[in-house]
């Protein structure tokens, strides 16, 4: 749920600040943890990643011994084990699922929450995928979602009950094809060890909406301070880029962004701050503000770019807050 419909809902919350220092920190405490056991991770975000235990044993099984123990048995142990490490490491629980592929776990891995360990079988899909709602597979989203319910189809059970043909005639070949296929749990993608980010973004919720005009000094005080951090996120990475954008979310939930492309790549914060000014520039400030974020894309390594510090970095900084 999100943070500011809990808050409608229950209005005596109490809102804690946020850390995000500290969120980072337990995210590479957690997956420095796992990389103990099972070192070949997907990095999903802060707080997920999908493993790859191929050939992963449980600690302190003896040589040969994996050998004799049933597959599935012995990735139930590797998790226990994995979920064991997490504790030590942060003092927090997991929930773990341990599927045939990506898919299948993404979708499981919801199943026995908090702190779930959770088996999926191929044998299974039928019994534990099939009844849940469409929208639970990754990759279909809201609209896809309304389209699918319109046309009378609302579970996995019955997209995958649904005429292929059928699905192409009204989805494409491409997104058809793969409704089918996601449908039946079938999923060929890899465990992705590394991959280059296409951009790097900081955004923030406000505790209450905010206006441009009423309440300028808090929204350029939070503005400032996500351009640092996508700044400080880009050095520490490694990490130059060309487009500098902005998004909006107003109190209406319209969301909206706008983005500008530099000619020489940047991981300055002052520079980041007057090319996302320009963008707001563009953007309509009349209603109330419920969210703000900054984002770099064009991303290149700054050791093979280097940065030519443009003369606009050294001039004041232009925004709208």
């Amino acid at each position: 749920m999100a943070l500011m419909k809990a808050a409608a809902l229950a209005p005596d919350t109490v809102l804690l600040p946020v850390d995000f220092d500290e969120y980072r920190k337990y995210s590479r405490l957690f997956k420095a943890a796992v990389r103990t056991l099972a070192p070949r991770i997907e990095d999903r975000g802060i707080d997920e990643i999908y493993v790859d235990l191929t050939g992963v044993s449980p600690p302190d099984t003896p040589h040969g011994a994996a050998a004799h123990v049933d597959a599935w048995e012995q990735s139930r142990a590797v998790a226990r084990a994995l979920k064991r490490a997490v504790r030590a490491a942060t003092g927090l629980t997991c929930s773990i699922a341990v599927a045939p592929n990506k898919l299948l776990a993404k979708i499981a891995s919801e199943l026995d929450k908090p702190d779930g360990l959770t088996l999926l079988r191929p044998a299974d899909v039928e019994r534990r995928v099939w009844p849940l709602a469409a929208r639970k597979i990754n990759g279909i989203g809201p609209k896809s979602s309304a389209r699918l319910e319109a046309l009378g189809i609302r579970t996995i059970g019955e997209l995958a009950a649904a005429d292929p043909a059928w699905l192409v005639d009204h989805f494409g070949p491409n997104y058809g094809g793969w409704l089918h296929d996601a449908a039946h749990g079938r999923d060929e993608r890899p465990v992705v060890e590394y991959s280059e980010p296409k951009s790097i973004s900081r955004e923030t919720t406000f505790e209450r909406d905010l206006s441009a005009h009423h309440d300028r000094d808090e929204l350029s005080a939070v503005f400032t301070e996500l351009c640092a951090g996508v700044a400080d996120d880009l050095r520490r990475k490694g990490y130059v880029g060309r487009t500098i954008g902005v998004k909006l979310r107003y109190a209406n939930f319209k969301t909206v962004t706008r983005d500008q492309t530099i000619e020489h790549p940047t991981c300055e914060a002052a520079r980041i701050r007057r090319v996302a000014g320009e963008c707001l520039k563009r953007v309509p400030l009349e209603r109330r503000i419920r969210l703000l974020g900054v984002r770099v894309g064009g991303l290149s390594p700054a050791a093979e770019v280097g940065e030519a510090p443009p003369r606009e970095a050294r001039e004041p900084t232009a925004s709208l807050f």
